[in-house]
């Protein structure tokens, strides 16, 4: 879709949104940008592993604010912003968002574990054992569950995540969707 400013201090003018708009329009002529075409955008296709597809489908489903299945572009702009140019906190309020996967405000380990085993498939290109997941999995709760109730508030994860670098490694959930979204970018221009 649209050439869009990388770095974090250049404004976005009127002219980048109406570029973004045309681009948007051109590959989304229903208004909608639809669950396979954002697939179709992050390169998943039928030969991704399922983790892939899996991460992509809990992007989305993030990015669609309204819940009706499809980004409008008012979403796509939210998220264009927040993988290009969005500050770390609200990075990591997004990622906590794809942990949460029932939307209750806080974290258990089997909502931890299900995304930690898709992300370690995808960053180490094979399956993860077991034992890896459920280390990491037990050394965040150590590291942020301060009250010990077996889940982790959005305030836990965001100060342990600042707190500890090896945390936020792998609470942020950076895999590459700067460098996808780029690189798609290049390809369509």
């Amino acid at each position: 879709m649209g050439q869009v400013q990388a770095t974090t201090d250049t404004e976005v003018t009127l002219q980048n949104i109406q570029e973004l708009y045309r681009k948007f329009t051109d590959e989304c002529p229903s208004g909608n940008l639809h669950l396979h075409e954002f697939k179709k955008i992050f390169g998943v296709s039928s030969k991704s592993s399922e983790e892939e597809v899996a991460f992509i489908e809990l992007v989305f489903k993030s990015f669609d604010t309204n819940k009706d299945g499809k980004l409008d572009f008012m979403e796509y702009v939210a998220a264009v912003n927040l993988v290009l140019r969005g500050k770390l906190i609200d990075k990591l309020k997004w990622s906590f968002k794809i942990y949460d996967n029932d939307g209750n405000g806080c974290l258990t380990n089997q909502e931890v574990r299900r995304i930690i085993k898709i992300i370690t498939k995808i960053k180490w290109h094979n399956d993860s054992n077991a034992e890896t997941v459920d280390y990491i999995c037990d050394r965040i709760f150590e590291l942020t569950d301060k009250n010990k109730d077996s889940q982790i508030s959005l305030e836990e994860f965001i100060e342990g995540a600042e707190k500890d670098p090896w945390l936020m490694e792998q609470l942020r959930l950076d895999l590459a969707p700067k460098t996808w979204f780029i690189k798609n970018q290049e390809k369509k221009t």
